[in-house]
């Protein structure tokens, strides 16, 4: 017996020596490090390391879902709509030795009746839309960003509109020069076409539509801007131009187009914190004219200015058919508004606008009747305010309301019915939205 157990325990011993020594011969896999996301500081809260990289990212979104309510312009038009958006945006900022790499792509993706009033049933819309996509490197900006004729650094708060260019996205190639102390400078070359205001109008025997012809030159922006710890302040210009493919016939068997034209304009805007009422408190006010460049108080392509009976007619130029000269129209606006903390989490915006846009009297006629057809000189005012809760950070729960005052300069004529007087209107909002 104690043979076997001597045979045994030597023969396990052999064995395992032997795996011992194959075990030593086989290579040792060695796991991988892993590489974990770390926080960057550097550009605020949100920011990451690209893993392998010195790129900073944050993504971040919004999801909005508004509830409007217009007076309807005919018994066709909707009263009530519906507004969804949700938007992605990523932003990638690099410290490099010639300044700041930063590209940015903002998507949204909406949804609904974008603007109740309208003659139009049931005008649902779902579309996709590039809103920014941009590279600075140091000074230099190129892509679609907000327009550097607007001071994106305003305290503005309102949820409709206001008659002045209120940060819209264009495409653009741009240069900007700190000078150090918050000042600096910047001059932009920008798509027209963002600014072209071309409506339709009644035609009378001395004013024809202006139509516009294909785009040689773009517009050309440029800034002074200052931003501290009291505020900031911007003042700006721009030049539009006006190119027709309006054909004149003078009468004798010669046609010609309209010489090339060029529209402008110039602005300012003042935004002021005001800590002694309540933190967070601020107010701003902003002002612009414009000759033969409409859009830049408009903000864009704004063709028609309308209430629940009156429309109003926003164009940069008309021609008049027996000269064959352009005429740019005039307009000039002044907006401003005020933020006011009640509590850390509710908050009011008071806002307010007035514009007048003239054309001359030429570019009117008044007809048997009394009434005026063609292009008439008008006002518009615009004055409102809201309620903002936020019970989380990031969570704005609100409400607003603007009214409305459309004022043409006597009575007016439009298709299919004569309309007088000014007119008044309510608009009217619910909002709901979460940025992340």
């Amino acid at each position: 017996m104690k043979l076997i157990k001597s045979l045994l325990l030597g023969s396990a011993a052999g064995l395992a020596a032997v795996a011992g020594a194959h075990a030593a011969d086989l290579p040792v896999a060695k796991a991988a490090p892993v590489e974990y996301v770390r926080v960057c500081s550097t550009y605020g809260a949100g920011f990451f390391y690209i893993p392998g990289t010195d790129t900073c990212l944050r993504v971040s979104g919004r999801v909005r879902a508004d509830y409007r309510y217009q007076e309807p312009f005919t018994r066709l038009g909707d009263a009530v709509g519906f507004f969804t958006r949700g938007r992605i945006q990523l932003d990638a900022r690099t410290a490099t030795a010639y300044g700041l790499l930063r590209t940015v792509v903002r998507y949204e993706l909406n949804r609904g009746l974008g603007v109740p009033g309208g003659g139009g049933i049931g005008g649902i819309s779902n579309t996709s839309n590039l809103a920014e996509a941009f590279i600075q490197f140091g000074g230099l900006t190129a892509g679609r960003v907000v327009s550097f004729w607007d001071n994106g650094d305003l305290p503005t708060g309102h949820f409709g509109t206001l008659r002045f260019s209120d940060a819209p996205d264009v495409d653009l190639l741009a240069y900007t020069f700190t000078f150090g102390n918050g000042f600096s400078a910047t001059i932009s070359v920008e798509d027209g076409i963002e600014r072209r205001n071309n409506g339709l109008f009644p035609v009378v025997p001395t004013v024809s539509n202006f139509i516009y012809a294909g785009q040689r030159a773009p517009d050309v922006v440029a800034n002074v801007k200052y931003t501290g710890t009291w505020g900031t302040a911007q003042i700006q210009g721009a030049v539009h131009q006006l190119r027709s493919a309006n054909l004149v016939n003078f009468g004798n068997g010669f046609s010609d187009y309209p010489d090339t034209d060029y529209g402008w304009a110039v602005g300012g805007s003042v935004g002021i914190n005001l800590p002694a009422l309540a933190p967070g408190d601020a107010m701003w006010i902003a002002a612009t004219y414009a000759d033969g460049a409409l859009g830049y108080i408009t903000g864009g392509q704004t063709n028609v200015l309308s209430t629940a009976d009156v429309n109003a007619f926003i164009v940069d130029a008309y021609v008049n058919p027996l000269t064959g000269n352009i005429v740019r129209g005039k307009g000039w606006s002044i907006a401003g508004g005020l933020r006011h903390y009640w509590t850390p989490q509710i908050r009011s915006n008071f806002f307010g606008s007035y514009a007048r846009f003239d054309y001359g009297g030429a570019a009117s006629a008044v007809t048997t009747a009394g009434f005026f057809t063609g292009l008439t000189d008008f006002n518009e005012l615009r004055v409102g305010g809201n309620v903002i809760w936020q019970p989380v950070s990031g969570l704005d729960l609100g409400v607003e309301a603007i009214y409305v005052k459309l004022d043409p300069r006597g009575r007016v004529v439009l298709p299919g019915g004569s309309l007088s007087g000014d007119e008044n209107a309510w608009e009217g909002r619910v909002r709901i939205q979460r940025d992340f």
